[in-house]
């Protein structure tokens, strides 16, 4: 049997970037990968000490490019802008944590948006880019409270489908639900998928990011919330999904494939936290490339094989 726990193997250079070299920036984390032609993009959430409009300007996105993965430069301009003056937009504030899943020749991102007033949040803000150097708001496509909203890369009986992460917060569990729709902006047939707490290291929450197929199955990886007497904990897992019917979990990890271990993961903004916004998926290599924030402070990369992660979640369940 497979033991999740060792496939992944952390990058000597981790963290790949920390906020020890980015002077005014006061958080930086939970990336959001995605390979366009030859550059390693990621949409990486930060928070600058000074923001230009307080209240509304609390998180943003912005925008790190490698040419091998490793080694990244990271933008100073915030990449999602939104109408100021054009309801609702004019509302909704803190872009981070985004998922971005390409579909066809457009590359589609959902971002979990906080609101002003004091309306419950978060909600799902879809938006779309095909170049990463322009945004493009489309509309709010999850009622609240809804983090972590993930797009399939295709349509699965001639649907599309998102994974959803209701709940969480307040005291309330978090778990995995599954929707679909016609047209990416229309959502409904909504179903149960994970339940919260099937192992120790998700008890409190579970969420997803963007599928990756694989022959075997949807390959997930999800985040898990526990916490025990010394205080909350931050894990990394996966599941695997039916091919031809998504609302199927054929697979998951009993174990974390990823914990807060290192210093760098144990320690910072947030301590004991290691966090998923998606996964790169190199078929022609049998890597997974894993870019996680580390403790709302840095981020890392930790790399393994894609098809002992699959087997793993299949001799596990």
């Amino acid at each position: 049997m497979q033991d999740a726990t060792r496939i992944l193997t952390r990058h000597p250079q981790n963290p790949l970037l920390h906020i020890k070299d980015y002077p005014g920036i006061a958080q930086i984390y939970n990336p959001s990968p995605v390979q366009y032609g030859d550059e390693t993009i990621l949409l990486v959430s930060v928070v600058d000490y000074k923001t230009e409009r307080l209240g509304r300007d609390v998180g943003q996105t912005r925008i790190a490019r490698s040419k091998d993965g490793i080694n990244f430069e990271l933008s100073s301009e915030n990449f999602i802008k939104v109408p100021e003056n054009q309801f609702p937009y004019d509302k909704v504030k803190h872009f981070i944590d985004n998922r971005v899943t390409k579909i066809d020749d457009t590359y589609y991102i959902i971002t979990p948006v906080m609101w002003d007033d004091g309306y419950d949040a978060p909600t799902g803000m879809l938006g779309k880019t095909n170049d990463f150097e322009t945004y493009e708001h489309i509309e709010i496509i999850t009622q609240p409270k809804n983090r972590g909203a993930s797009l399939f890369p295709e349509k699965i009986d001639g649907k599309y489908w998102k994974l959803d992460r209701p709940g969480g917060g307040d005291g309330g569990d978090g778990d995995i639900w599954i929707s679909s729709s016609p047209d990416l902006i229309h959502w409904g047939c909504f179903r149960p998928l994970l339940k919260a707490g099937y192992r120790f290291w998700n008890v409190q929450k579970i969420g997803p990011t963007p599928p990756i197929k694989t022959d075997e199955g949807w390959l997930d990886i999800v985040h898990g919330v526990f916490t025990p007497a010394g205080g909350t904990y931050y894990y990394i897992g996966a599941i695997l999904l039916d091919l031809e019917d998504p609302t199927k979990v054929i697979g998951k990890t009993s174990s974390p494939i990823l914990g807060s271990e290192m210093p760098y993961e144990r320690n910072g903004n947030c301590d004991n936290v290691v966090f998923p916004c998606g996964a790169i998926a190199d078929y022609e290599n049998d890597q997974l490339r894993l870019y996680y924030g580390a403790t709302d402070s840095s981020i890392c990369l930790a790399t393994g094989s894609l098809n002992e992660i699959v087997q793993a979640c299949i001799d596990e369940i």
